[in-house]
């Protein structure tokens, strides 16, 4: 009775939450009592269901209660405290509401930590020890605590259902098998949990390889936002730049028709002026002369007057014409006129430009609507086959070029090539002398080295490289027993099968590059979606030894 009691104690002065004595403790509206801070840990947790509920009864608060310590339990703990009473041992933890409880435990139970299939229960660590010792029980199947066990026992028989049946496809007892499934396809459930393990693993790796690909695809469009957003970028730089461009030399051209009106009008003017002072003073001397003769007429004296009459009657001739010929006052109108012809002109132009430029704009379509389906066996993509011969101006001088320029060998002495700005001076390599666009397929035939198949762009860059060290190159590398995509200067191994035939496929347009080791069937290596934004032109890369080959193939 006095241990009976002793346990009592130890139940009313335990938080239910941490299952040790209580600290601080505090009772909520419901009675239960907890640790200060557990019961408010515990309440942080829920403040996004916006709910304070009691982790025993479940009894909800709003709002929150405030917690005030309870001094009378607090000393009553302390009190028990020194009659040496302690908490449960960590190995005796009581089961929680989220816990899965022991089935044969009484009073207060303590959480299971196995739950068994055969019998069908749960224990705590104490009362699972009979299944480690008792050999019968040994032969039992542990799980994970679970509380799930009565789904496992079946309500006609009250057995465990360890058969299974295919034809009604459920779970069934030994019984069952016997009597209304008779005749029925059964098998043991771990027989069937076996087959449906492996079509798991096999949704599992469809799965997988799902989310591969669509990571994959996720990237894919990353990039393509990347390149949208950077082509954008570039494309409004530019044509900020062009406009800037025709502005100011707008502004030219209207500084210099001002310059040049101004010019004009001042020359004129000057031209106006003078000949109007001329013709001030000529009229100053008229006048002076009128004067005169009119002074002369009023001479009553007849002899001065005759006297006088010869010297003054006589007038200088004039330096202008009796009239003046003045254009008709257009005066600078035809300028005016020109200049509104031109804006006329510019509007025209802008207009018909501005519809193609709208237009190019719209027409940019990075996803296709509705791709060309890609070959799936050799006779398809040889409809796309295309001759392309190797480009003597690129080869690298180690590197010697034969049948008809579609055979490269790498050769331990330099060969003799003229001097040429695409020819490759750092690697052993060499590009096609044609450019590919569309839909193309070629093969090449390796020999006892190491080769590199490239697809790549034709410039000074390219020049500069080593095949899939850039952006503007795709390269995948074949070898005696491996194989590499490189590109960016990043390199993917594989270990796909490989023949002594690579096979490459372009669609330009669509932005799809693959590569594929030819046999008697077409394995895909690598495929590549982008966006190609120039012509392409293939290549080879060759690695030692000296006397490897590598040959453009005449497809048929």
């Amino acid at each position: 009775m006095a241990q009976k009691g002793v346990q009592l104690d130890l139940d009313t002065i335990s938080c239910s939450i941490c299952l040790d004595l209580l600290k601080d403790p505090v009772a909520i509206p419901c009675g239960h009592s907890y640790c200060m801070n557990c019961i408010k840990s515990h309440w942080d947790t829920e403040d996004e269901k916006k709910t304070n509920s009691c982790p025993q009864c479940r009894q909800s608060f709003t709002p929150r209660p405030v917690l005030v310590k309870n001094t009378m339990l607090a000393d009553l703990v302390e009190e028990l405290k020194k009659t040496g009473l302690q908490a449960a041992p960590a190995d005796l933890c009581y089961a929680g509401p989220e816990d899965v409880a022991c089935d044969v435990c009484t009073g207060r139970k303590l959480r299971a930590v196995k739950s068994c299939l055969s019998c069908p229960a749960s224990y705590c660590e104490k009362h699972l020890q009979r299944h480690y010792e008792a050999a019968p029980l040994k032969k039992h199947k542990l799980v994970e605590p679970s509380e799930k066990l009565q789904e496992n026992i079946c309500t006609r028989h009250d057995e465990v259902m360890k058969m299974f049946c295919r034809t009604d496809q459920q779970c069934i007892c030994y019984l069952c098998s016997v009597d209304e499934h008779k005749g029925h396809d059964t098998v043991s459930a771990a027989a069937e949990r076996t087959e449906r393990q492996r079509e798991l693993e096999g949704s599992r790796h469809n799965i997988q390889q799902r989310i591969q690909d669509r990571e994959e695809d996720v990237k894919l469009l990353q990039q393509e936002v990347e390149a949208i957003n950077g082509s954008a970028d570039k494309a409004v730089e530019h044509s900020e730049k062009i406009f800037t461009q025709l502005i100011r030399l707008m502004e030219e051209r209207r500084s210099d028709v001002k310059q040049q009106v101004r010019s004009q009008q001042e020359t004129e003017v000057s031209r106006v002026k003078e000949l109007q002072e001329k013709l001030e003073q000529e009229i100053t001397e008229l006048k002076r002369k009128d004067a005169e003769l009119k002074k002369l007429s009023h001479t009553e004296d007849h002899n001065q007057f005759l006297h006088n009459y010869p010297s003054l009657s006589a007038l200088s001739e004039s330096t202008h014409s009796s009239s003046i010929n003045i254009q008709p006052l257009k005066y600078f109108e035809d300028v005016t006129a020109a200049v509104s012809e031109l804006r006329d002109v510019l509007q025209d132009i802008l207009r018909e430009t501005w519809t193609n430029i709208s237009l190019t704009v719209t027409q940019v379509d990075v996803l296709l609507s509705n791709p060309q389906p890609e070959p799936e066996t050799r006779a398809a993509f040889l409809r796309y086959s295309c001759g392309i011969t190797l480009d003597p101006n690129t080869v690298n001088t180690r590197l010697l070029l034969s049948e008809g320029n579609r055979k490269v060998t790498y050769m331990s002495q330099q060969q003799s090539y003229s001097s040429h700005p695409d020819r490759f001076t750092d690697f052993w390599q060499v590009l096609s002398r044609e450019s590919l666009s569309g839909r193309c397929y070629w093969e090449v035939k390796k020999g006892v080295g190491g080769l590199s198949v490239v697809v790549a762009y034709k410039d000074s860059d390219t020049v500069a490289k080593r095949f899939g060290d850039n952006e503007k190159s795709w390269a995948f590398g074949v070898y005696k027993d491996r194989s590499e995509f490189r590109f960016n200067n990043k390199t993917t191994p594989f270990s796909a099968p490989l023949s002594s035939r690579v096979g490459v496929y372009l669609d330009h347009s669509a932005g799809i590059l693959s590569f594929y080791s030819v046999s008697e069937t077409m394995t895909l290596l690598r495929r590549v979606q982008t966006t190609f934004t120039q012509p392409l032109y293939a290549g080879l890369l060759l690695h030692g030894p000296p006397g490897n080959t590598a040959e453009l193939c005449e497809l048929n």
